[in-house]
């Protein structure tokens, strides 16, 4: 099972999330998303739990406990979205160039 977990304190990192998640079963991994450019942590990250019973206890049982501080949010994690797409596309028609005017 794949948990998301926000409203995390810059401070907090994967293995503050290994001990923190452990507590209800095993973890396979955990990962702080962070900024690409400075590294800093953008306040969350994923957890992956093999059992989906343990990850639903560690869910059911850490969301808004507090962690270094703050109540972070802990639950299922959505899947990804393609960012790659988008909703407008690009291409070469023959307005490009002219303000978004289409002569035709």
């Amino acid at each position: 099972m794949n948990i998301y977990v926000g409203n995390l304190a810059p401070e907090v990192n994967e293995e503050d999330l290994n001990t923190l998640f452990s507590e209800y079963g095993k973890v396979s991994s955990s990962k702080i998303i962070r900024d690409m450019f400075s590294q800093d942590s953008r306040g969350f990250g994923f957890v992956e739990m093999p059992s989906q019973a343990e990850g639903q206890k560690a869910i059911d049982g850490l969301n808004t406990q507090e962690l270094k501080g703050k109540k972070i949010v802990v639950n299922e994690a959505r899947p990804r979205r393609d960012s790659r797409g988008g909703g407008r596309r690009g291409g070469g028609g023959r307005d490009r160039g002219r303000g978004g005017q289409r002569k035709y």
